[in-house]
């Protein structure tokens, strides 16, 4: 019982890595507050973890403040923070093709969403002395990989936001890290359904040949930063992704 009398956010909870999250720290002992957009996915994993949901677009600066209110006044604070969710913003395609709202709509969801979930719960953890912040990044914008453009960009600027408060947070008990996860996320899938040939070609591309699972290889690495053996780890971004990133991954999709 890791996170026993913890209150963790998770964004993006419904589905995917950041079900498996919520679904490992509920049984770690926090109690959880899960944070998504898509209602009926999202009161599916609360009712199973006997969690808080509530309903949150966090590309919605009022919405996510809500969010943090609601953890504080009906579970009693913030301790863990999850920033995890993602939305579609558009297809593949070359930077020459996205558009202003693409771009918009991506850093609104993965940027500034979560530098207004952070925002909003320092002040509850640093009045506490302690608090973890985990910002799923990717290895999609570490590489730069192709057609993603407004998802990379989004990543990058979190990862900056999470070293820059990793920083200047170091004194008071709060630590902030990232977290480039490999697996099989709803994005993945719903990405690898139109193309069942393309998701053997990207597990074979994986130095393990094969892409992770939420459960068993992401959920594990997010629970130690969340958790008190991580209370001298901050700033650090840790790649869960079965080594894609040592010599990155040859992705190179045929775009129009």
């Amino acid at each position: 019982m890791r996170l026993e009398g913890r209150v963790a956010v998770v964004t993006g909870a419904g589905d995917g890595i950041g079900a498996a999250v919520a679904r490992r720290f509920a049984a770690e002992g926090a109690r959880v507050l899960v944070a998504e957009v898509n209602e009926e996915t999202g009161r599916a994993v609360a009712d199973e973890i006997g969690g808080r949901f509530l309903r949150t677009d966090v590309g919605d600066k009022a919405q996510v403040l809500a969010m943090v209110d609601c953890a504080v006044r009906e579970l009693g604070g913030v301790d863990i923070l999850v920033n995890n969710a993602w939305a579609t913003t558009g297809e593949l395609g070359r930077v020459e093709n996205k558009t202003d709202e693409m771009l918009a709509r991506g850093l609104g969801i993965g940027f500034y969403g979560p530098f207004w979930a952070m925002r909003a719960a320092f002040p509850h953890m640093r009045e506490r002395g302690w608090g973890r912040v985990v910002n799923m990044c990717s290895l999609n914008g570490v590489n730069a990989h192709m057609g993603t453009l407004e998802y990379n960009a989004a990543k990058e600027a979190l990862r900056t936001l999470t070293r820059t408060a990793a920083r200047e947070w170091a004194s008071t008990g709060v630590v902030v890290n990232a977290v480039c996860p490999g697996a099989k996320s709803a994005a993945f899938r719903r990405r690898m359904s139109q193309n069942p040939e393309l998701e053997k070609q990207v597990g074979a591309m994986n130095p393990m040949g094969r892409i992770g699972d939420p459960d068993r290889d992401i959920a594990p690495a997010v629970l130690f930063l969340a958790g008190e053996d991580a209370r001298y780890v901050t700033g650090n971004t840790l790649f869960v992704d079965g080594g894609s990133h040592i010599n990155g991954v040859a992705w190179a999709p045929d775009l129009p």
